[in-house]
């Protein structure tokens, strides 16, 4: 086995579409950034099916929002928008990336959610990690699984209890610039593209609602839910300055 270079991070976060991670756990990100913590992004394609911007230009905003979060690394798979499915072919895709950044906590989209893509990232991501630990699949770096996994959702929380709340009352502002990267996606007076589900008014002003909600919830000002599957144990997150 011919062992490849690898780029360790604290944290990876994973997303089926650049700005999927923006929204649901920017604000965690920037926190852990500030805190020192080596964080990294995957998004598991290029968004060329958006109805707004080109994959082109998605990725130059891509790299804009990550500057702005703190991101240490950025990483695309490259697998099909529209086509995100849980199968051997694109496990693999995700086994080796999860090995090359070798992750002490692992956060991927939550499921159920509106776009089909969203669950299956759900799927494939929790499958890829356990697989990833398993020396016998051979993709040239040694195997790791990441012990802690928590799931986000960049739209709506169908899960009233989750795993825990982080506080993002000093990252918000953060969150949002990380947002406005995204120019072709989201609100925009000025744009002439079709308006889509999250580039509406009503859509922007509802991350503000939400972050306030959840912060509320927990006596702070802002807030991101995340879920985990089973219990968790108290001290996963003391070594990340959560």
């Amino acid at each position: 086995m011919v062992m490849n270079a690898e780029h360790i991070v604290d944290v990876l976060a994973v997303g089926a579409h650049p700005d999927d991670v923006e929204l649901g756990c920017g604000g965690l990100l920037h926190k852990l950034a500030q805190a020192g913590k080596r964080v990294g992004i995957l998004d598991l394609t290029r968004g060329e099916m958006s109805t707004r911007g080109t994959p082109e230009q998605r990725a130059v905003e891509a790299a804009k929002a990550a500057t702005i979060l703190g991101v240490a690394e950025r990483a695309n798979a490259g697998l099909p928008d529209g086509g995100v499915a849980n199968t051997p072919e694109q496990r693999l895709a995700v086994i080796g990336i999860i090995r090359q950044f070798r992750p002490k906590l692992l956060l991927t989209l939550m499921s159920p959610d509106r776009h089909p893509d969203h669950a299956a990232a759900h799927a494939l991501v929790t499958d890829a990690n356990y697989l990833a630990g398993l020396a016998r699949i051979d993709t040239g770096r040694f195997p790791h699984r990441t012990p802690h996994v928590l799931f986000f959702n960049p739209y709506t929380d169908f899960a009233e209890s989750p795993a825990f709340v982080a506080d993002i009352s000093a990252n918000f502002e953060a969150k949002l610039a990380s947002l406005r990267a995204h120019a072709t996606q989201f609100h925009n007076p000025g744009s002439q593209e079709p308006e889509t589900f999250i580039s509406s008014k009503t859509f922007w002003e509802g991350i503000e609602v939400r972050a306030r909600y959840w912060g509320a919830r927990i006596g702070v000002t802002y807030g991101e839910p995340f879920h985990a599957q089973g219990p968790m144990p108290l001290d996963c997150l003391s070594g990340l300055g959560v």
